[in-house]
């Protein structure tokens, strides 16, 4: 008769915390990076862990079309659309970049349902960044 082997570990199911499961996230934060190329939105718990995310490229835009309102509000769309299904009710929004989605995107957040604590720009600014490179001599 052989000896049981011992489990290490109070593992009582066979599945290991899988990511993309239903995680309850009732606050979150929403990520609007708005460069004159595309949009990108992304969507965090509290801690900073991605949960969904979008950009107009992932959403079927090509070349110069990702960089318009629609393409934004498109891409704020569909990253809201999942995390709403997750339950999150409440979100802070943090808005980078110079744009054209930027209000596009903000405007789908608000019809999305979730209520928003704010609404802040951190758009990074040089305070006078680095020296240019010297001029061309011709």
């Amino acid at each position: 008769m052989t000896k049981p082997i011992p489990r290490i570990g109070s593992r009582r199911s066979g599945r290991i915390g899988s990511r993309k499961t239903g995680r309850r996230i009732p606050k979150g934060v929403i990520h609007v990076q708005a460069s004159f190329n595309n949009t990108i939105v992304t969507v965090t718990d509290v801690r900073g862990r991605v949960v969904s995310w979008a950009s107009a490229g992932t959403c079927g835009f090509k070349g110069t079309r990702r960089g318009t309102p629609f393409a934004a509000q498109t891409a704020a769309g569909n990253a809201i659309r999942t995390v709403v299904d997750q339950g999150m009710q409440r979100a802070e929004v943090m808005i980078k970049g110079p744009g054209l989605g930027r209000d596009a995107a903000l405007r789908a957040i608000r019809r999305s349902g979730i209520l928003l604590s704010f609404v802040r720009d951190v758009t990074p600014m040089p305070h006078n960044g680095c020296r240019p490179p010297k001029k061309r001599r011709v």
